[in-house]
């Protein structure tokens, strides 16, 4: 009975997992890929006009903590001029939502 619970609970949690990966994808996919990329590179139309940066360039990444990574994508971005250069995601998605965003970034790191 003991080992069932086990094999259970350890299937729930494994759905929990998939469906959170689906779930970064999805968002990925719908609020970051127009402009980032799918890669993350920025290669994009609209990535190339916003003159968005390499996600994948590690010393890139080195410049940002976490912390950082998730201000930015909650409250999103102005230029010097105070011009949005990204939107702000916090109205859309939940700060759980934004940390799995995140740690998709920085896998994304060559």
């Amino acid at each position: 009975m003991k080992k069932l619970i086990a094999l259970i609970v350890a299937l729930f949690v494994a759905s929990l997992v998939t469906a959170n990966a689906a779930e970064v994808g999805e968002n990925w996919t719908k609020h970051c890929g127009a402009c980032h990329g799918k890669d993350g590179k920025g290669q994009t139309k609209a990535g190339k006009k916003a003159e968005v940066k390499d996600l994948t360039d590690a010393n890139y990444q080195a410049g940002f903590t976490d912390e950082q990574m998730f201000k930015q994508i909650k409250e999103g971005m102005k230029d010097k001029n105070g011009k949005e250069k990204m939107k702000a995601f916090g109205g859309t998605l939940s700060d759980e939502e934004i940390k799995a965003l995140v740690a998709h970034v920085r896998g994304l790191k060559k």
